[in-house]
Parts: C-alpha cells; structure tokens; sequence
C-alpha cells in the first residue's frame, strides 16, 4: 500500500454530524495520517498516510487507529481493495440486519407492553419501572455506552443526547418510585416510548440507507458468478470467476455477461457495453477486441483471452473507485459537519437553560401550564428538556449531503461518468466555462495516414521498398511504436496495413506537444511539428541527397496545402534535414457539434486549446459551432496551462483532454475531464471520467452535478429549518399561550422522521433519467 492508494475503512456506530467530527478528529490525531474524511451514509473512512507508514505493514499502522476509534465507541476495520464484489445478500449481512431486527423487534415489544400497561393502567408502578430497565438494559445499552464514550472525550454525539434523554428520564422516574416524598415525577412510559421510536426510527433511516447505494449493486450484479473455461479440446468446463488467471481461454455464447476483462482471440459479434459506458449503441467486436466484464454478449459465440481478474477488473476498478469518491467529501459537506460537530454542545446547553428556566421561573410566571401536563415544576422542566434533547437532530445535518452525493455519484457509474469524489460534483455544478482539447476529446483520436511526400526519394528508397515514402513510413512508424498519442497510432496501423517492419529503435523520448525522437541504425531522427524538427537539424552536417527543385524552400507552402482539408502534418527529418512530411487526419466525434450546441445552450463560456497548427484547429472549430475567438492552437503543455490562468470566466473551469500532454492542464483546472478513451495518465489526473466514446456523457455530468447539489441544498434547507423550528417548541416556548408541548416520545418520533425526510429527498435522484441517449 503506498501514498497513492490510501485505507478504505468501514466504522460502525457513527449516527450523526458529531460522530462524523470525532471520528475525523482521532484520525489526523493518529501519526502518520495526512488526511481523513468520513461519510455518514456509507460509514467509511478514506484515510490518506504517509510515504513511510503506507509502505510499512498494514495491520501494524491500522492497529493504533483501531484502537483510538474504539475508546471513542465507533468499531474500524479495514476494506480488502482484493475481496470480491458482495451480492445483495453479502451485503445485508455485512450490515448486521438481524441484529437490527432483533433490537427492533425487542423494543417494540417493550414499547407495545409500556403503552397498553399505561392505557390500561395495568400493574404497578414498579411493574413499568422493571419494563424500563429491561429495556435500556438490552436494546437500549449501546446507544447509553456510545453515548458516554463520546462525552467522556469530549466529543458529544446523537447518541450522547439520547443516552442523556433516556438516563435522565429513567433516573428521574426511579427517584420518584423510592421516595415519593421527593415530589419527582414517575414516568417510566416516556424512555420506553422513547427508546422505541429511535429504534424504529434508525432501522426506517437504515432501509432507505441501503437504497442509496443502489446503483453500485447493480454494476455489481453485471459480473457473473461462473465462467465457461476452455480446457484443450475438450468441453468447456464451468468455474467460478474468482479461480480464473491471465491467459486462461473462455467461450462466451450470445447472452453471456464477459466474465472478467479479456481480449477477443476467435469470432466476431455485437457487444453490449451500456452497463458500464452508458454507451446504447452496441461495439462490434472481432479478434483483437478488449472487452471489459460486465459487457454483454449479443450475436454469436466468442473465444476470450483473460487479460485482468478480479480486483484488477475495469468493474472492480470502477466499483472501487465510487465507493472512495463516496468517502471523499464535497467542501460544503466539511462545513457542515463542522457545524453539526458543535450542534450537540449547543443542545446540551440549550437543554440546560430550558430545565433551569422552567424549574426556577416558568411555573411560577405561568401557573396554568401545570396541571394538564406535569405537577410540579420540576417534572415540567424535565421533560422538556428531555425532549430538547431527542428532539434535536444532528443526524439530519450529517446525512444531508453525504446522501445526496451517493446517491448522485452511483447514478452517474452506471451511465459511465466517474466522478472522484464530492468536491468534484460540486466543482461540476458550478462550472461556468469548458476549455476541450481537439485531438482525441472533440475527435475521435483514430486519425488516419492521407498523404506522404518525401524530399530524398533516392536516399529513402535505397532498393527496400518499392517506393520512398514506404520508406519514409516506416521510419516514422517505428519511433512512434513507444507512444501512444492518437497521430502515432495511424502510423501504426498504417505501417501494419502496408505490411511494413518495424525498426529496432533505442533512446526513444516523447517531447510533450513536440513529438518523438530516437536513434534508428544508429542514426539520430525526429517525427513530430515542424518548426520542432527543424530546430534539431546540424548545419554542420553535409545535406542529405538533393530533393526536387523547391521542395524544401517551400515546406511551409507544402505543409499549408495538405492542412487545407483540416489534416494534421507530421515532419520527419535526421541531423542533415528535412526527409518528408505525412499526413494524417481525424474525424470529429458523432456528437462533438451536438454537446457544443447544449453545452453552449447551457450557458457555458467554450473554448478549444491546441497543440495543432492553425488550419486544422480553424476548420474544426468551424465545423462544430465555435467561435474563432474561441480557438487556441500550436500551444505547448506550458502554454495550455497559462490560457487556463488567463481565460475570463464566472464559476469553476473545466478542461478536457486525453493524452499525456493534457494531464497538466487537467491538474490545474478546477475541474479535469477525461475521456474513457484516453490516456491512463489523463484518467488518473483527472476530477471526472466519462467512460465510451461519445462525449453526451459530459453534458448528462453536469446536469447530474447539477441536480445533485440542488438535493443538498434542500436537504441543508430542511435540516436546519427543522431543528430552528422543533428545538423552540420542545423547550416549551408556545407552552404559556397555547398549551403546545411535545412529549419525549413524540420528540423521539419527530427525530426519526427528520433524518428519513433527507434520505428519501436524496432518493429521488433515482427517479430521473441519467443514461445516454
């Protein structure tokens, strides 16, 4: 494990915002620990480390952090990055929902038998007093222990309120049953009754918990559990997936999911890959066809070569990738946990100055408000302050944004789009203006060779090939085969169609924006821009074989009239000149015009920077709608990045691009896209990846971010204007005139209904279409 790759930690026992400050705050406490941030909703920690403890042993550097959390009361334990995906029925499991059950049931019980016992006046007082204790003794325990580890260091949360509402009550009421003469109130209905609402409350909050986390399940699901192995001659012989190495051979018949990541060796058939692109066109796939697991056999009968299993899969890879953008937190959700992790010592004071209050002065000033609901004033100011104190729900504020993220980022998974985590759907929901890259992002990045011309036919040709600029080809070709830039791979498969060998090559570098130069036969060339290739020439050197009159004079002549048509030109030359220019051009995507169209129709400030000539980026942009106010070209890395400081804008910037010479200006935008087709360098700088290759999926992510944040904003709107609203109405401020007053119990309820409003708001998510069309 190094710094790259931080813990996935799952902690059990966090129910609120205040749980969620204490567990970060013991994390960065621990040594070693650069970075943590906590998500309420899936109950993880992403626990970035140091170089030197992320590389020592992992039991070792988890050991103390398990401990620290455990004096807390909150259970941590490592998520395996190599377990296998869990199914619906693993998952349900792993969330104890027959203990949930059990305690819930258990409390019922107790609550029904308290209730009917109160109603009916059935027993004595001591008989609710045992049902009382019964009930805080067993379901009831946790909640008080968690409680108290939580004051005990000084980090309150939910569960410190209601341990506190419960005690006191249950104290309060056993005060009473052993010395009536104390005058104290005897009420042990109201922890049961209390005690039972939080438990159905927090089992409700739970289900609808699960639901967010939806969408994963269903990437999930896209992976069977056996594949058909191919054993020599024989038959095939089905295994299960998690047995399967590279190199093994699979059949794959029509309907068939791809089992694991592999590469196509023997027949030809459509292929759907929706599940994980959002992609709704089918891929054809024939020999030499990769295809990622979870893609769905249409046609007819496949052999497949394993290439990547298991944990290494592109659906692990992307699954594993959501759930730590779910752990890592939009930067309104750091304020808000800020604010929650103080809202409890606000409730705790509040709940204080509401007994004092109604002890020492509110009976006396209002006489009429005893009677109906309490006696004496001391058992008026205990409950209400018993229900500020379960009333207050810093649950709600905690889960306000963490369910909306989750529930946003698994709806973009499963139509292609990986967002990296919350701070990056915000930055998506406020982007203002979109700067792309043109070769691969708004092409294709599949350009093909058109047209070479040579300057030393003589000295190209030297009786190998039939003609110069095969020759000249294969040159090229064969310095380009370590890179993997869109206008190298036409050389490749230009040289492959011709059926060219490639040259031993040595000393090959890729200059970003430049090109590539190596040695060939111990000789010095150069394949890239022009103006690059010509500035490595040695005028000491004797020229190369005379080319036809004019040719090399007029090179940017000739360059200009091949970009006519919107080619790109690559030059080739050694140390003595210019040897010929190639050709090559790409296509722009099917729906590049489309998305600037919307994206334009959405407000947003568009531009395109590029490493290409003029001609070229000029007919492009003209092709798709934009504005030649709006094009850059002939730009280095360097250069891109300064247009970023320097582009007027309102809202974040977003860039995107796909190759090596992309991934700085993706760093240094507030928001980096990359296409799935790319370069894994641009995918791993990047904020946001849209999977396929179209690029609707970029409209369809900032519409998502969109409507995401909008649900956090009202999720936020909710959980605030509620606990402004209930927290005055629990400690009794429309008691004096209108004889308003809510009970413990119904505070309880009150609570529960709170924090399920803001999950079932964040659900809604699901109800809108996010696939592409």
């Amino acid at each position: 494990m190094f710094a790259s790759e931080p813990l996935l930690l799952e902690i059990e026992g966090m129910k609120c915002g205040g749980c969620v400050r204490a567990v970060e705050q013991r994390l960065l406490e621990q040594p070693g620990v650069q970075q943590a941030s906590v998500n309420l909703l899936t109950r993880t920690a992403w626990v970035q480390l140091d170089l030197a403890l992320a590389a020592a042993d992992q039991g070792a550097s988890l050991e103390p952090i398990q401990k620290a959390l455990a004096a807390l009361g909150f259970q941590a334990r490592l998520r395996e990055v190599g377990q296998e995906i869990s199914s619906r029925r693993e998952r349900l499991q792993h969330r104890n929902w027959w203990e949930q059950w059990r305690q819930l049931v258990v409390a019922l019980a107790l609550l029904v038998v308290s209730v009917f016992g109160h109603l009916g006046q059935l027993g004595s007082m001591g008989f609710h007093g045992l049902v009382a204790t019964v009930a805080l003794a067993g379901p009831g325990r946790p909640i008080l222990v968690r409680g108290w580890q939580g004051a005990w260091a000084g980090m309150p949360s939910m569960d410190t309120l209601v341990g506190l509402g419960l005690a006191s009550a249950y104290l309060a009421s056993g005060v009473g049953l052993f010395w009536p003469e104390s005058g104290w109130p005897c009420f042990f209905n109201e922890p049961v009754l209390l005690l039972g609402f939080v438990l159905l409350g927090r089992f409700l909050e739970e289900r609808a918990r699960f639901r967010t986390g939806r969408a994963l399940e269903d990437l999930a699901s896209l992976q069977p559990d056996t594949a058909q192995l191919l054993m020599g001659e024989g038959p095939p012989r089905s295994v299960r997936v998690g047995g399967l190495r590279p190199g093994d051979r699979l059949q794959l018949l029509p309907g068939d999911r791809v089992p694991v990541d592999g590469v196509v060796r023997a027949g030809a058939s459509a292929v759907d890959v929706s599940g994980l692109t959002g992609e709704p066109l089918p891929l054809q796939a024939t020999v030499d066809t990769e295809l990622a697991a979870g893609s769905l056999n249409l046609e007819a009968p496949l052999e497949l070569e394993v290439s990547r299993c298991g944990s290494d899969s592109a659906i692990a890879r992307i699954i594993r990738l959501v759930e730590q953008a779910q752990a890592r937190k939009a930067p309104i959700q750091r304020l808000v946990d800020r604010l929650a992790g103080q809202f409890t010592f606000l409730v705790l004071g509040l709940a204080l100055v509401t007994f004092v209050f109604w002890w020492q002065w509110g009976a006396a000033l209002w006489p009429q408000v005893l009677g109906a609901h309490a006696t004496t004033p001391l058992a008026l100011a205990l409950q209400l302050s018993i229900s500020v104190l379960v009333v207050a729900c810093p649950c709600a504020l905690g889960l306000a944004t963490p369910t909306a993220i989750t529930v946003g980022s698994g709806q973009a998974a499963r139509a292609g789009l990986l967002f990296r985590g919350g701070d990056a759907i915000e930055a998506a929901a406020q982007v203002g203006a979109i700067l792309f890259d043109k070769t691969g992002t708004l092409t294709l990045g599949r350009p093909v060779v058109i047209a070479i011309e040579t300057f030393t036919p003589g000295a190209m040709a030297a009786g190998q090939f039939p003609s110069a600029e095969h020759a000249l080809l294969q040159l090229a070709a064969s310095l380009e085969a370590s890179s993997r830039h869109p206008l190298a791979y036409a050389l490749l498969v230009e040289a492959q169609r011709l059926e060219l060998p490639l040259l031993e090559t040595s000393d090959c570098r890729s200059v970003a924006g430049q090109g590539v130069e190596g040695i060939v036969k111990g000789e010095h060339y150069r394949v890239g821009r022009l103006a690059w290739v010509q500035a490595g020439l040695d005028p000491s050197l004797p020229a190369q074989a005379p080319a036809p009159a004019g040719d090399l004079a007029d090179l940017p002549g000739r360059q200009q009239r091949l970009e006519a048509d919107g080619a790109t030109v690559l030059a080739v030359a050694n140390r003595q000149g210019v040897l010929g220019l190639v050709a090559v051009q790409d296509q722009p995507r099917r729906d590049a015009a489309l998305v600037i169209q919307q994206l334009r129709a959405m407000g947003l400030q568009l531009g395109l920077l590029s490493g290409d000539r003029q001609q070229p980026v000029q007919q492009l942009g003209a092709l798709l709608g934009l504005r030649p106010e709006e094009l850059a070209w002939e730009l280095r890395p360097e250069q891109k990045l300064e247009h970023l400081d320097q582009f007027p804008h309102q809202g974040t910037l977003a860039m995107v691009g796909d190759g090596i010479n992309d991934a700085p200006a993706l760093a240094a935008a507030d928001l980096g896209i990359a296409v799935g087709t790319g370069t894994q360098i641009a995918q791993d700088t990047a904020d946001l990846v849209v999977l396929g290759d179209g690029l609707e999926g970029l409209v369809l992510a900032l519409g998502l971010a969109r409507r995401t944040m909008a649900k956090v904003r009202q999720n936020l709107a909710w959980a605030f204007g509620y606990n402004l609203i209930v927290l005055p109405l629990a400690a009794g401020v429309l008691l004096p005139r209108y004889g308003l007053l809510l009970t413990p119990s119904f505070s309880a309820l009150l609570m529960a209904m709170s924090s399920i409003t803001v999950v079932a708001n964040a659900l809604l998510l699901q109800d809108g279409r996010h696939q592409r069309g």
